[in-house]
């Protein structure tokens, strides 16, 4: 199986410790220093001209000031920014005011810092990419998070299937979810042939902030999928409202975050692979020949150097040491 890597969207290494680690001692500190707001958002939708609004959008999102990163097509928009919360609200309101967006919902969550170095607003053929044409009209039925506490409260048989790659659900899932293993969404036909056999049972599919499950729902329904419902929101939207209830572990996000705890106040169902220490941080191993995406703790990450093995950690000492040598001989060089 290939390696599993995630774009480097901030630093070199493309290592990010998540932000919900900082620790405060009491709700209001926490409150004050949490400058920083990120909306995630989007709405399938006619786009008429895409270039055209990925210019006149792009700029006013430099103007704003915010960061992030956002996805034009003709089936609609799906994005995710971040800015202090007056440049949110501005943001909002901007897309608010444009008749095609005057319905588009935004879900929140608060950092420390930008989880983006920057601002893209570029077209793709596709808002969200499930490796085929589906019909949205076929799409799942809304299921809304009461709903679904009401659902696994009350005893009934349904299926809940992740949306999601395994690296996500890796480090957090709904209680007795079907974890499909598939690297990337363009896959889920795979998921729907591992569903055979439950055409007539009640199934919920669930993604990060939803807009997976509208395509994902729709696919299952075309295969023969009769009573088929999407988590309204996502993941995001249900930890929100109902934290430490029957979400496990924390939550993968595509931003430099890489992991949100979502408000949830849950164990890591992760270990880190060198000690088996309970763990959800995520990164990417240091040796650039290497670079696989791996569970590690603080104390491991510190000692391995940021290595996934006794072989990667070789090859970095190695480079530590050839730039090292370099550096010593230009500083002899330059001052003799």
């Amino acid at each position: 199986m290939e390696k599993i890597k995630i774009p480097n969207t901030a630093s070199c290494e493309g290592i990010f410790k998540p932000q919900t680690e900082t620790v405060a001692t009491s709700r209001e500190v926490l409150n004050s220093v949490r400058a920083i707001k990120i909306l995630l958002f989007y709405k399938f939708v006619e786009m008429k001209d895409p270039e055209r609004f990925v210019e006149e959008h792009g700029r006013f999102c430099e103007d704003l000031g915010i960061k992030g990163k956002i996805l034009v097509a003709k089936e609609g928009i799906n994005g995710s920014v971040s800015g202090t919360m007056e440049q949110v609200e501005k943001y909002k309101t901007e897309l608010w005011r444009k008749k095609e967006f005057e319905d588009i919902v935004f879900k929140e969550e608060e950092g420390l810092e930008h989880p983006f170095e920057r601002m893209v607003v570029r077209t793709r053929d596709y808002i969200i990419n499930i490796g085929k044409d589906v019909d949205l009209n076929k799409k799942g039925r809304y299921i809304k998070s009461d709903e679904l506490v009401k659902l696994y409260e009350s005893g009934e048989d349904f299926v809940i299937v992740d949306g999601r790659n395994n690296y996500e659900s890796e480090i957090g899932k709904f209680k007795g979810a079907v974890t499909p293993n598939i690297e990337n969404f363009r896959e889920f036909d795979k998921v729907v042939e591992q569903l055979r056999g439950f055409e007539n049972k009640k199934i919920v599919t669930y993604c990060t902030g939803g807009i997976r499950c509208e395509k994902a729902s729709a696919m299952l329904v075309e295969n023969g999928f009769h009573n088929v419902y999407q988590l309204e929101g996502g993941v995001i939207t249900f930890c929100q409202n109902f934290p430490n209830t029957f979400w496990e572990g924390s939550c993968f996000v595509f931003d430099k975050r890489l992991v949100s705890k979502v408000g949830q106040e849950t164990r890591p169902i992760t270990k880190c692979r060198h000690c088996l220490k309970e763990s959800d941080f995520y990164r990417n191993c240091r040796n650039k020949e290497c670079d696989e995406l791996m569970i590690v703790c603080d104390s491991c990450d510190s000692e391995m150097r940021g290595c996934c093995s006794e072989e990667c950690f070789g090859k970095v000492e190695s480079s530590f040491k050839e730039k090292e040598i370099k550096n010593r001989g230009k500083y002899s060089k330059e001052n003799p």
